[in-house]
């Protein structure tokens, strides 16, 4: 039979095609992670106390200068992987060993493919993490300032879609706003989650040399290491997990706030007018302008909790150690993460161009919308409240039209239209930013000492 020889051994062509899968394209994306998590690693072993070095100060800067050129050549799209490398670890081998000799054959010294790939899904949830970080607390800001330019209009409050209650389009943003808000706190939770290092763990057990794997942690601007080595391999696809589950919460708040932009855009409500060059044409009806952006957010929240529950599903019943089954995992990883970060993106671009139209928003008030206000209004007059709720009940054709602006004004407790404590929010959103500005900060002039070049510019 047939085999076609890697890195590791021979293999059938078609088991090399099946088992790699879609490994080529996607570490493409992982290059330079892989790259800085190599360059954690051969710092840290051109360090341990040997007879015979593995790599002595001068070996480590030439791996360091070829990992940093690797970088760049990724970066303009000259990097590939092929067949035969299976992934990008042992492309990126092949490459140092072709340039540099036996270096380029010491680099996996003491490590595994396991705790590379786990070790460069962590760096990249790490970057990613700070955009999504940035982006939703960008987005909850666009919000904010739509309440606060409209924080005194007046807008139908709905339950079940039908007219309720008075309330106002400042309620309405903030409401959204403030769901953004507490999903940094479950980002942030993902972002804890992340911020160990696996690597040193090699294939789940550990290795025979007294590497440091503190020292490379700190290289990699991780908080610590994974502790239990065994545990280091089994949070592989677990950690993937718990970002997508936090991703799908975002989402959730982003096909919430996409419904109801579609809704209240539809002329049948009219309240607001999405940015027209965020809307599509037809190609048969030429007045069409189609909520086309917010109906793709609305589904692809669906996708992203769709991947959160398959990779958890393949999380499921795995026993301990490296199986290969996590290799499905990361391609779901890495399209749940940039799908969210395109949404967010493009939810902030929408709110930032809509307008509202005042008169629509003012003719959605009848005089029912008042009916829960009127049967209050009798309570402080003395009256029971269940009396009261029937009296009105009984007589909703006497209710008269009251001033939507005073209803509004008049809900003045905490939290209510007329009580809104839009700095308070934009106070946490700043937050957001300033969480993401110094944890970016700091990771990034650790990558920058440790490379030796300006980190992500990758300057000398």
């Amino acid at each position: 039979m047939k085999t076609r020889k890697t890195i590791v051994g021979s293999i059938s062509p078609e088991a090399l095609e099946f088992t790699a899968g879609k490994d080529i394209e996607l570490d493409l994306t992982l290059a330079e992670a892989d790259c800085i998590g190599s360059a954690a690693h051969v710092t840290m072993l051109s360090r341990i106390p040997l007879k015979q070095k593995l790599f002595s100060k001068s070996d480590r800067k030439l791996v360091i200068a070829e990992l940093v050129n690797i970088m760049r050549s990724s970066r303009d799209g000259s990097f590939k992987i092929s067949r035969e490398d299976q992934d990008v670890h042992l492309a990126i081998e092949r490459i140092l060993t072709a340039r540099l000799g036996d270096l380029g054959k010491k680099i996996h010294t003491a490590r595994s493919r396991n705790d590379q790939i786990a070790v460069d899904l962590r760096l990249y949830g790490k970057e990613q993490l700070f955009g999504v970080f940035d982006e939703t607390a960008d987005l909850a800001l666009a919000l904010l300032k739509f309440a606060g330019k409209y924080v005194a209009v007046p807008m139908v409050g709905r339950t079940h879609l039908q007219p309720a209650m008075p309330s106002s389009v400042a309620l309405w943003a903030s409401a959204h706003a403030e769901s953004l808000l507490d999903d940094v706190i479950l980002l942030k939770g993902a972002y804890e989650f992340n911020d160990k290092c696996p690597l040193g763990s090699a294939a789940g057990y550990g290795v025979s040399m007294n590497i440091d794997r503190k020292l490379t942690a700190k290289l990699l601007g991780f908080s610590a290491p994974i502790h239990n080595v065994l545990y280091a391999a089994n949070a592989r696809g677990k950690c993937e997990s718990v970002i997508l589950s936090a991703l799908s919460q975002v989402m959730l708040t982003l096909s919430r706030l996409a419904e109801d932009l579609i809704l209240y855009s539809m002329p049948e409500f009219g309240y607001f007018t999405l940015p027209a060059e965020y809307c599509t044409g037809s190609s048969i009806m030429p007045q069409k302008k189609n909520p086309d952006v917010a109906e793709l957010v609305r589904a692809k929240a669906s996708v992203v909790l769709g991947h959160a529950c398959t990779v958890a599903g393949i999380v499921n019943r795995l026993p301990s150690g490296y199986n290969r089954d996590l290799q499905e995992a990361k391609g779901l990883f890495i399209e749940g993460v940039q799908t969210t970060r395109a949404c967010l993106r493009a939810m902030a671009s929408l709110m930032n161009g809509l307008s509202l139209n005042k008169n629509a928003l003012l003719v959605g008030f009848t005089p029912d919308v008042f009916a829960a206000d009127k049967a209050l209004e009798l309570v402080v007059k003395g009256m029971p409240f269940r009396t009261a709720y029937d009296h009105v009940k009984s007589h909703l054709d006497e209710l008269g039209s009251i001033d939507p602006n005073v209803a509004v004004a008049d809900k003045k407790h905490l939290g209510a239209p007329g009580g809104l404590d839009l700095g308070a929010l934009k106070s946490r959103a700043a937050q957001a930013k300033k969480f993401v500005s110094g944890e970016s900060r700091k990771f990034r002039s650790s990558i920058s000492r440790l490379l030796g070049a300006r980190y992500p510019q990758l300057h000398s």
